[in-house]
């Protein structure tokens, strides 16, 4: 029932930036808490932030804390997701999820998205 399309990623250079955006369809985009995850080649996909359906509380790996900031725009239906001082080691597909949850995306969000590629040369 819900549809997410995450765009925004591509190439960038270590200490560099990008910002993700996630599109999402519904009108109750507003009362989901969203997220976002990632998976490299070979690797379980992992968590990176979350936050809740107002956009007052933000939670994040602690591997990303300082350099990522999650945010939303519930007018518009749009997750962001900015990465900075990025890392070979955040090379990833991102993805973009919703969880019914109105608080923090759970261990299993229900919807996600197709994911965008972020590569960060050294």
């Amino acid at each position: 029932q819900v549809q997410l399309v995450e765009s925004g990623g591509g190439l960038v250079q270590a200490g560099g930036s990008l910002r993700l955006s996630c599109a999402a369809s519904g009108r109750t985009f507003s009362s989901y808490a969203m997220g976002w995850f990632r998976q490299a080649p070979g690797k379980e996909r992992e968590f990176v932030a979350s936050i809740d359906w107002n956009g007052d509380s933000t939670y994040y790996a602690d591997s990303m804390k300082g350099r990522f900031t999650i945010s939303r725009d519930n007018a518009k239906n749009t997750v962001y997701l900015q990465m900075n001082s990025l890392k070979p080691e955040d090379t990833a597909v991102y993805y973009c999820a919703a969880d019914p949850n109105k608080f923090v995306v759970r261990r299993a969000p229900d919807y996600w998205g197709q994911g965008t590629q972020v590569t960060v040369s050294s």
